[in-house]
């Protein structure tokens, strides 16, 4: 069985995604980083996309007819400002150093409204808050916290300096959120892919506690920060508050978020508020 028709591959949700919304994507320029194989730029192509792969290494991309460039994040995307319509971000993002700085590049190369779609390892479900708890690792009674050992998937210095690191840098929802809305990005939808068993016998045990926790912190929250509008914090901790709570996040395996581009993200900072507004100058 291919990769994109087994249900416990994120590929298959992904390429359900893909096809689903395919009269979106025809004709369009869909960035596909890091791109791996090249799997989901050949679905981008039977769609009738345009799909423009980049990796860190493209020597593992094995799709004819389609040329995948190399791309270091870190070095920006070789595309000029606002040329694509989509980008595919496939468990790629908990790879990298500097999350913040992907996110405004991810920005930067996509035109206005366009989509960002980022799938990664669900660091928000159960297990994972469980193993982090034990162990600080991704998997409790399995898998090592990171380390130098099992976390370098790839050091080639004959072709780049660049090391490609492994789960060092999981990322739950809300962090994910926050530095998505800082960059440019607002939530359009989150897309449900597969439970986690242990996760689904640990939610009834916990639920409970996660469900008045945070609505307690969610009440306190909304009187507080007089600078803001009853409505503005009610939009803002009413989405944290949701995404805390949500059941199918705390049981799901993957985190698979399709994101909008609702401002460059040059701009956001024109928005925003000092917490701290002196910083000890008099």
């Amino acid at each position: 069985m291919r990769y994109e028709d087994n249900p416990k591959s994120i590929k298959f949700y992904v390429k359900r995604f893909l096809h689903a919304n395919k009269n979106f994507f025809k004709g369009k320029n869909v960035i596909d980083f890091p791109a791996g194989n090249g799997i989901t730029s050949r679905i981008l192509r039977d769609i009738g996309a345009n799909p423009v792969p980049m990796d860190l290494f493209p020597e593992y991309f094995e799709i004819e007819g389609i040329d995948c460039k190399r791309a270091n994040i870190l070095d920006g995307l070789p595309i000029s400002n606002k040329q694509a319509d989509a980008l595919i971000c496939q468990e790629g993002i908990e790879h990298f150093s500097d999350q913040f700085g992907a996110l405004k590049e991810f920005n930067r190369v996509l035109k206005k409204d366009g989509i960002l779609l980022i799938t990664t390892p669900n660091y928000s479900n159960l297990r994972a808050k469980l193993s982090y708890l034990l162990s600080e690792s991704e998997r409790f009674n399995s898998i090592m916290p990171p380390n130098e050992l099992d976390s370098i998937w790839m050091s080639d210095q004959k072709i780049t300096n660049e090391i490609y690191f492994g789960h060092i840098f999981l990322i739950g929802i809300q962090k994910l959120r926050v530095l998505a809305r800082l960059s440019g990005f607002k939530i359009k939808k989150y897309h449900f892919t597969r439970i986690k068993v242990t996760s689904v016998l640990l939610l009834p045990l916990f639920y409970p506690f996660i469900l008045i926790s945070n609505w307690i912190s969610y009440k306190r929250n909304m009187r507080k920060h007089g600078d803001y509008n009853y409505s503005t914090k009610k939009m803002i901790y009413g989405e944290i508050y949701k995404l805390s709570i949500n059941p199918k996040i705390l049981v799901g395996g993957n985190l698979m978020v399709e994101f909008i581009k609702d401002q460059d993200h040059k701009d956001v900072a024109k928005g925003l508020r000092s917490k701290h507004k002196e910083f000890g100058i008099t």
